[in-house]
Order: C-alpha cells, then sequence, then structure tokens
C-alpha cells in the first residue's frame, strides 16, 4: 500500500518521464503550489490531479497537423478540450490503479482531471484556477515565442483571454491580474 506522499512522487515521476526533455514540469509544480495556496486543505486527488492536468499532451502526437489546428479552431475548441481532460483522465487513472491506489481516489482524481479545463464542480474549478495562474507565471514567453508563428498573434491573444476569463475565484483573479495584463501588453507589441 502506497502512502500518500509515496503515490504523488509516483504520479511526479510518471509525468516527468512522459513529457521527458519536451516540456519542463515548472507548469505542473506551481499549479500543485496555486492549488495549496488557493485551499490550504487541498486533499491528496486535488494535489495529484494538479501535478498530472495535462498528460493527455504527453502522449497526443504533436507533428505537423497541429499548428495548423490551433490555427484553424484556435486553443480551446469545445471538442478538443473535452478529448483532452477525458483522455488525460482515462491515462492517469490508469497509471494509478496499476500502482495500488483505492478506486475512491482515482474516481476523484480521474473526476477532476476530466474538466479541468472547463470547470464544474468546487474543486474542478480550483483546479482550473491554478492550472490558469500556473499558465500565466510559466507559459507566455513560450506562447509567444512559439505559438504565434503556429497558429497566429488574435489566436494567442484569445488564448490568453480565454484562460484569464475562465477563472472562478475572486482570489485566483486577483493573483493573476498583473501576470495577465503584462501578457497582454506583450502581444500587443509584438
Amino acid at each position: 500500500m502506497n502512502t500518500p506522499f509515496e503515490l504523488y512522487e509516483k504520479v511526479e515521476n510518471f509525468v516527468r518521464n512522459a513529457f521527458g526533455t519536451r516540456f519542463g514540469m515548472d507548469h505542473f509544480k506551481r499549479t500543485v503550489y496555486w492549488i495549496k495556496k488557493l485551499d490550504p486543505d487541498a486533499d491528496e486527488a486535488l494535489r495529484i490531479a494538479a501535478i498530472a492536468h495535462d498528460i493527455e499532451r504527453a502522449f497526443s502526437p504533436l507533428g505537423p497537423d497541429q499548428g495548423k489546428r490551433e490555427k484553424e479552431m484556435g486553443f480551446h475548441h469545445i471538442e478538443y478540450l473535452r478529448h483532452h481532460q477525458e483522455e488525460g483522465a482515462k491515462i492517469i487513472g490508469s497509471f494509478l490503479d496499476k500502482n495500488g491506489a483505492d478506486k475512491q481516489l482515482i474516481d476523484r482524481v480521474k473526476m477532476l482531471i476530466s474538466r479541468h479545463e472547463e470547470g464544474g464542480n468546487r474543486d474542478q474549478n480550483l483546479l482550473k484556477d491554478a492550472d490558469s495562474i500556473s499558465f500565466f507565471e510559466n507559459n507566455i514567453s513560450f506562447f509567444l515565442e512559439h505559438k504565434i508563428h503556429q497558429a497566429g498573434k488574435e489566436n494567442v491573444r484569445k488564448k490568453f483571454e480565454w484562460m484569464y476569463q475562465r477563472i472562478t475565484s475572486d482570489k485566483a483573479k486577483k493573483i493573476v491580474k498583473p501576470f495577465y495584463e503584462k501578457a497582454m501588453n506583450d502581444i500587443r507589441n509584438r
């Protein structure tokens, strides 16, 4: 039987190994950090969901069609987001099951990841908000340096706007507002 710390460590290592050198861990670790800041009593499932919320992207082919899809549909097309959430929930659910997690924890983590882009209940919204704060804190330069060329400046601007507007809590909006304003200023100046 895994202790909560051991299980979390296994999940973090799984995420790190799945992404390899393609993507750093800063966004994921800071999502966990913001979960704890927004809710100091966050349970193990929330912390695991925070570190693993984007796991689907490690297993999706990111070939030449990725830039085309982003340019044509943008970054927050509902069909893509639902696929991203549902597949991520399946991937982490399977990993947790293989690593001896109990069914209740697995179901809770899957429920959280399955709506981390759209939100829903209190904890899904909490994960969504922490994800948005970490996005603005860690991913803006990547979008400005790489995604503008692939998806276009307007789609990147819309992504920034959407990531800010989807935040549910006033506390999270207050935290992210300076990051958001800087990101919008930076994209205007590109």
